[in-house]
């Protein structure tokens, strides 16, 4: 993340570096900065055109992008549509289950305390949000689901789960702010479930920098 000129706005840069397990595994995934930078740009995009306030401004190249300056809200929203992961762990069901809703999730944001669960109440006991603010990041985050899931299935790509994460301008307002990409989305082929996202570096399964390049090739036809 870098300043600019402008207070209000500053230049995301995107690397090739991977982490998971809270950093406890680390290592590189050639291309990964790209492939992030223009997805997450396309979508951010798209989800202005459908009515979602995002921080995006402007790609400047295939790693930087322009965004509003924002004060990121403390909690990780994960929106689930289909089980896998941690939700499959934590309720001993296996993966793949088409969930009739979709759930939804709020974690505390602290890597000290490996981004714990919590609910609503407990983001208001702590002063995190909001009342007004956490209705709004939810029915933005069904939104974002609503459009996301649509629009991947145009391109043979199941999204089973993704991460978000909101942040508030200058003014107060609550826009999206991070990432949307393979690192923070799990993908899989509507034919084969074949993962083509970052658990093939998390679960060791190879192939990692294929399975990005492929996300590349649907969202771009390249």
């Amino acid at each position: 993340m870098y300043a600019t000129d402008d207070e209000n706005l500053v230049i995301v840069s995107y690397k090739d570096d991977a982490t998971a397990f809270d950093g406890l595994k680390k290592g590189t995934i050639t291309g990964k900065g790209v492939v992030n930078n223009r997805m997450s740009n396309r979508i951010m995009q798209m989800l202005e055109e459908n009515g979602v306030p995002t921080h995006f401004v402007k790609e400047l190249s295939e790693r930087e992008t322009l965004v509003k300056k924002v004060s990121i809200v403390p909690l990780e929203v994960i929106i689930r549509n289909i089980s896998a992961g941690s939700f499959a762990k934590r309720f001993g069901v296996e993966e793949g289950i088409d969930f009739a809703e979709p759930t939804i999730e709020f974690s505390y944001k602290n890597d000290d305390l490996h981004d714990p669960l919590m609910n609503s109440y407990h983001a208001l006991a702590l002063g995190l949000a909001t009342k007004e603010e956490i209705n709004t990041i939810k029915s933005m985050a069904f939104k974002i689901n609503e459009v996301m899931k649509a629009y991947f299935l145009t391109l043979g790509v199941k999204l089973v789960d993704f991460k978000l994460e909101f942040g508030r301008l200058a003014d107060g307002t609550i826009v999206l702010a991070d990432e949307i990409s393979p690192d923070t989305c799990r993908f899989w082929d509507a034919e084969t479930n074949e993962k083509l996202d970052k658990d093939r570096f998390r679960r060791d399964l190879g192939n990692v920098e294929g399975a990005y390049a492929e996300m590349q090739k649907r969202v771009f036809g390249e």
